[in-house]
C-alpha cells in the first residue's frame, strides 16, 4: 500500500510562489505515473501536471509556463514548483500515484488509485 504525504501549502499574494512536496512511502522510481491535482470550493477535481516514469511531463493549459513538476527519486518525493500565482490557482491540491507504465501520463484522475490527504493553497490579490 502506497502512502502518500504533501506539504509546501499555504497563503501568499498573487504573483507569489510555493513549492509543493509529497513524500511516497516506497520507491516511486519506476512504473509509476504521479500526478498533482487540485479541488476548489463548489468545482471538481481537476488535473495540475503528471509525470511519467522516464520523465515525460503533462501540464494544464491554465497552468503551463508557471507550474514545474520533478521528483526526486532519491527521496521518492514528487514536487510542484508554483511560480506566478494567481488568485485562481487557489485550491487544495492533492498527489496522486498510478501503476501505470506508459511515456506520457494522461491527466485523468480515474487513472490514478492512491491520494495524500492535500495541502491548502490560498492566493490572495
Amino acid at each position: 500500500q502506497v502512502h502518500l504525504v504533501e506539504s509546501g501549502g499555504g497563503s501568499v499574494q498573487s504573483g507569489g510562489s510555493l513549492n509543493l512536496s509529497c513524500e511516497a512511502s516506497i520507491n516511486i522510481d519506476r512504473a509509476y505515473c504521479m500526478g498533482w491535482f487540485r479541488q476548489a470550493p463548489g468545482k471538481e477535481r481537476e488535473g495540475v501536471a503528471t509525470l511519467a516514469e522516464y520523465g515525460n511531463t503533462i501540464y494544464a493549459d491554465s497552468v503551463k509556463g508557471r507550474f514545474t513538476i520533478s521528483k526526486d527519486n532519491a527521496k521518492n518525493t514528487l514536487y510542484l514548483q508554483m511560480n506566478s500565482l494567481e488568485p485562481e490557482d487557489t485550491a487544495m491540491y492533492y498527489c496522486a500515484a498510478a501503476r501505470y507504465r506508459a511515456n506520457w501520463c494522461p491527466i485523468v484522475d480515474g487513472l490514478f488509485r492512491t491520494w495524500g490527504q492535500g495541502t491548502q493553497v490560498t492566493v490572495s490579490s
